[in-house]
């Protein structure tokens, strides 16, 4: 069946893992105790930090002892939806001062907008939120990306390793899964999606950029957007 939708993770296939754990994280990270003290009271993070602290069952925790609940959290890289949406809050800061500007390679950027003049729809799923999938893609070193993009899925739709989440995403989207080619660098998402019906490519940034070929299970590994194959 033709492919009519491309569905692509971020971190390693659009944009380099480093960007995300060398600058976004340790942005957040030394920015968190000062931005929450400062902004506490204002409804969105004060339900934030109180869900925090409901998800870790201590909701008489004041506030020095959520900080720390969240640094520990991003000790261990907790995908949980307070800290999420706290880290994008702190970033959307840094990125509308110009401090933080998205990563995007560059066969990425130039492929996605050629899939998208040829009518391809063109759809995000990253653990990211999605607010944090935009602000990447709107203030990205290649320009404003994200009038490419139809829509914008996280871990709300479900797991990246679990195949029920690419399914809902395909209903969401409108196309059968066998119409949607999905990219992403992680083996277990790529084995998620093709059990759910996807078209799959992996992306090994490690290769050469033309490079293509089979791994031991027959999915197809490519270089970079260059050479993934849309039929």
């Amino acid at each position: 069946m033709t492919i009519r939708a491309i569905l692509t993770d971020i971190e390693g296939t659009t944009t380099p893992i480093s960007f995300v754990h060398e600058v976004l994280f340790p942005y957040a990270r030394a920015r968190l105790d000062g931005w929450c003290a400062a902004h506490a009271d204002e409804p969105e993070v004060a339900g934030a930090l109180a869900e925090a602290r409901r998800l870790e069952g201590q909701a008489d925790l004041d506030l020095p002892a959520t900080l720390a609940l969240l640094h520990r959290w991003m000790d261990e890289d907790r995908k949980a939806g307070p800290l999420k949406l706290l880290q994008g809050l702190i970033w959307r800061e840094g990125y509308e001062a110009g401090v933080l500007k998205g990563q995007v390679y560059a066969d990425a950027a130039e492929y996605l907008a050629r899939w998208h003049k040829a009518g391809l729809k063109l759809h995000v799923y990253s653990s990211g939120s999605v607010a944090a999938q935009k602000l990447i893609f709107g203030h990205s070193d290649r320009g404003d990306l994200t009038p490419l993009f139809s829509g914008y899925f996280d871990t709300e739709t479900g797991g990246k390793l679990e195949p029920a989440s690419y399914r809902r995403i395909a209903e969401k989207t409108g196309f059968a899964p066998s119409e949607i080619l999905f990219l992403s660098d992680h083996a277990g998402e790529i084995a998620a999606a093709r059990d759910a019906g996807l078209a799959v490519v992996q992306i090994d940034r490690a290769l050469a950029s033309d490079a293509v070929l089979e791994d031991p299970e027959g999915t197809m590994v490519a270089g970079s957007f260059t050479v993934v194959p849309l039929d």
